[in-house]
């Protein structure tokens, strides 16, 4: 049964109406909702690994694993099982509560599915969450990676419905949205989110959140990405920065439209300060990724993060445990 303060009838207007609030408004009005849904206190972890990079033939313009851009990421194979699994054991040794697993393809292919579930099992047999990126799935396929144990599936929508041509061109929102079902009907829980900072106005920001909060249910988890700079891109050519403000507006807008699902602050960190990681927190982010590389791009050191929790009061805990904790009370 929906919650109350869960809807999937969100329209642009009052999602801006919304974000434009005074900051003060809109922070306890996030603040609020997200301590009905989660504990404030504790933020969820997980871990990125690229099993299979570059040479991906899709054309985004953001990416530095593209055939079409010349950023120096030299293509790759798929990862050996047990590579994977001994970085599984690295990650969850670090404090990481779930491993994602990230291959630059357009779409897997049936070939790869066996070593890919083979991945799947070996790592949720540690105890971790399962998450993987893969590009776009057919049903068939995500009934192998549900019946492999896959917990969740990561495929982002990157930006608006509107800026979206200005970003990718060899496939469509609506091929993104596509998969989302199959991933959704197929029992895995939806990980989708997006990337601010890529020349996209605001308006294409709430547009992006307010396609997130109208699918027939909400992803589990919404990652907020900040644009990290890759020269010989397109989107360094119009990349723009984000005021650090506006992107607290995102995060508290995405807590606000979906209050039960994750919202993980993900890329861009190395370039927030402390006091902007806070605020973000205080706006309803409560998740990270943990670890030196997202990828291909830098992420902060594990001490950075454990200093960070520890001067904020926060701990590391997953969130259906913060969440059983929450319905408890």
């Amino acid at each position: 049964m929906m919650q109350p303060d869960i809807r999937t009838d969100w329209t642009t207007e009052q999602a801006q109406a919304i974000h434009d609030l005074p900051m003060a408004d809109l922070m306890f009005r996030a603040q609020t909702l997200h301590r009905r849904h989660f504990d404030p206190n504790s933020i969820e972890t997980a871990s990125l690994l690229s099993i299979k990079t570059g040479g991906c033939p899709e054309d985004c313009g953001y990416c530095s694993q593209s055939v079409h851009n010349d950023t120096g990421v030299k293509a790759t194979r798929l990862m050996e099982v047990d590579e994977v699994l001994a970085a599984a054991r690295r990650a969850r040794a670090s404090g990481a509560q779930r491993f994602c697993m990230g291959a630059a393809w357009r779409s897997p292919k049936d070939r790869d599915m066996d070593k890919l579930c083979d991945m799947v099992r070996g790592v949720a047999d540690m105890g971790l969450e399962t998450c993987m990126t893969l590009g776009m799935l057919s049903p068939p396929q995500v009934a192998r990676l549900k019946a492999a144990g896959l917990d969740f599936y990561n495929h982002n929508i990157d930006t608006s419905p509107e800026y979206y041509r200005q970003i990718a061109t060899t496939r469509s929102m609506e091929d993104r949205l596509d998969t989302l079902d199959h991933v959704r009907k197929g029992g895995i829980k939806v990980c989708c989110g997006g990337i601010l900072g890529m020349g996209e106005a605001v308006a294409d920001r709430i547009s992006m959140l307010v396609t997130l909060a109208t699918l027939p249910s909400h992803p589990d988890s919404v990652p907020i990405n900040l644009w990290n700079e890759i020269g010989n891109t397109p989107v360094q050519k119009r990349a723009k920065p984000v005021d650090p403000f506006d992107l607290v507006r995102s995060v508290a807008l995405a807590r606000i439209l979906m209050p039960a699902s994750v919202v993980r602050l993900s890329a861009g960190r190395t370039g927030m300060s402390d006091e902007l990681q806070a605020m973000c927190f205080l706006a309803g982010a409560n998740s990270i990724f943990v670890g030196d590389v997202l990828l291909t791009t830098e992420n902060p050191a594990a001490w950075k993060d454990q200093d960070l929790a520890a001067r904020l009061g926060i701990r590391f805990a997953p969130a259906a445990a913060r969440a059983a904790a929450i319905a408890a009370e």
